[in-house]
């Protein structure tokens, strides 16, 4: 084992626990643990935002992506979220302006609690899913460090990202995925002209591979691209994991600056993991690297085994800070994000009417704890594509709840059976089309899901019309 890098990934761990720990001490009400009583600044805002976008799966994904089929056009992967991003500085000032905690308060508020509690419940499951699919991730990478087994890694990796996110809510989260962020894009910074280096030089790292790897279109389709983006918009939207951060905002017209911010990082870093993956194609032809020995644990886990064994001890702790921190900084506002909804949507609102914030702010903490917990356990089990697992939990969140809520802050016509059929149709739609890989017209499957959510949601909405019709959100405990 690397003393060096044992060191450096502990003194990691640490830092994100003091975090954790330094935060717990200046939480004073529900709202600093929740939103961090609303005071984020748009450079933080874009550290944590950027740190929770970029998980395993564009990173190690995006690396496996490169060296397979898609060669440079997995960058798609990532430039589809920079122009969702975009988008979204449109749509998301819109939403900021409304004070509220969670996605699933908005529906309670604005369709009533019956809907509240469904949206809650709806919005749980994909969390836990997206966070089992950072926790396997993080695992892999840890036990590849430390050289013990994955279940070893996996528990340490929990007990980590559940202290910290438990101890700090979103104030302790901004920090640390901010800070995050930063070793993530400087560790992939520092790997790549090594890389090259092992290779010579960029030009014949490309002579080394197919023309075809060096084409930002040739391994992914046109409607691949758009359903990215579509899919992506709609999780920018609705994903509580990335609206609770724009929620923490001080004012809702800094949310576009950034989103801007947070899109140039993203665009720069999309070509880091493309580029790893390509080179490492042209080290392993030119017989430089061992790819029995790079990947052992699959392709995906390709990246770390090569910096591993060919690199310098300060580039492999790097790498491994950058990947860990990839994994961890999603991972913990997912977890966040389970804890928040189930306190503010579910115990507050059916439980006990009468929490104080203190309250509040501790079954929040339980319920981070529970769903951390929970993931951990499916963790164990779960032997699956993480890139599947990851688009398949999104895409169903995203389609089934995107056009109830985006259109319910303009159309006064929207009706609670229109928020239901949206949900119903969409949801099953989307399952009975991915499960079954079924591409009508050639479109993806969400992309004709979210087309039969708004066919769905404006029908019923019409046959079904409100009793008032208004866009204003009643008060906080309204009762259907």
């Amino acid at each position: 084992m690397n003393l060096f890098l044992l060191i450096g990934i502990i003194l990691f761990f640490f830092l994100l626990i003091s975090i954790g720990l330094f935060f717990s001490k200046r939480i004073y009400s529900n709202d600093d643990f929740a939103v961090a009583d609303r005071h984020v600044s748009s450079i933080l805002l874009s550290g944590t935002l950027a740190a929770t976008i970029i998980g395993s799966v564009n990173t190690l994904g995006v690396y496996e992506k490169a060296y397979g089929p898609v060669g440079l056009s997995s960058t798609w992967y990532i430039f589809s979220m920079v122009i969702a991003l975009l988008v979204m500085t449109v749509i998301a000032p819109k939403i900021r302006k409304v004070e509220i905690k969670t996605v699933s308060e908005y529906f309670r508020r604005r369709y009533g609690k019956t809907v509240g509690l469904v949206i809650a419940v709806y919005m749980i499951l994909p969390l836990i899913a997206l966070t089992l699919v950072q926790f396997i991730a993080g695992a892999r990478i840890l036990s590849i460090i430390l050289n013990v087994d994955y279940k070893i890694a996996l528990t340490i990796i929990a007990l980590v990202v559940i202290t910290y996110t438990a101890l700090g809510g979103l104030k302790g989260l901004v920090a640390s995925d901010t800070l995050q962020f930063i070793f993530i894009f400087v560790g992939f910074l520092l790997v790549i002209p090594y890389s090259f280096r092992m290779s010579s030089n960029f030009s014949t790292a490309v002579c080394n591979v197919p023309l075809s790897k060096i084409n930002f279109f040739q391994g992914i389709s046109i409607s691949t691209i758009i359903a990215l983006i579509i899919m992506f918009i709609a999780n920018f939207a609705v994903g509580q994991e990335v609206s609770s951060k724009y929620f923490s905002i001080k004012h809702s017209y800094h949310v576009s600056k950034a989103f801007i911010i947070t899109g140039f990082g993203l665009f720069v870093f999309a070509f880091f993991p493309s580029l790893l993956g390509i080179v490492t194609l042209a080290l392993e032809r030119m017989g430089r690297i061992d790819s029995s020995v790079i990947f052992v644990d699959g392709i995906k886990y390709g990246l770390p085994h090569f910096v591993f064994n060919y690199m310098p001890s300060f580039i492999i702790v790097s790498l491994f800070v950058a990947l860990l921190a990839a994994t961890m900084s999603s991972a913990d506002s997912l977890i966040f994000s389970i804890g928040v909804i189930f306190a503010n949507d579910i115990y507050r609102i059916f439980i006990n009417k009468n929490a104080k914030d203190a309250e509040v702010i501790k079954i929040s903490r339980i319920f981070i704890i529970v769903g951390g917990v929970v993931s951990y356990i499916l963790a164990i089990f779960c032997n699956v594509s993480l890139i599947k697992v990851f688009i398949f939990a999104i895409s169903l969140r995203a389609a089934g709840t995107f056009f109830p809520y985006v259109l319910g802050f303009v159309w006064k016509k929207a009706s609670v059976i229109g928020v239901f059929g949206s949900l119903l149709f969409g949801s099953a739609s989307y399952v009975f089309l991915a499960i079954k890989n079924i591409l009508l017209f050639g479109l993806e499957p969400i992309l004709i899901a979210l087309f039969i959510s708004f066919v769905a949601f404006v029908l019923l909405s019409k046959l079904f019309p409100p009793k008032v019709e208004s866009v204003e959100l009643s008060v906080e405990n309204y009762i259907l």
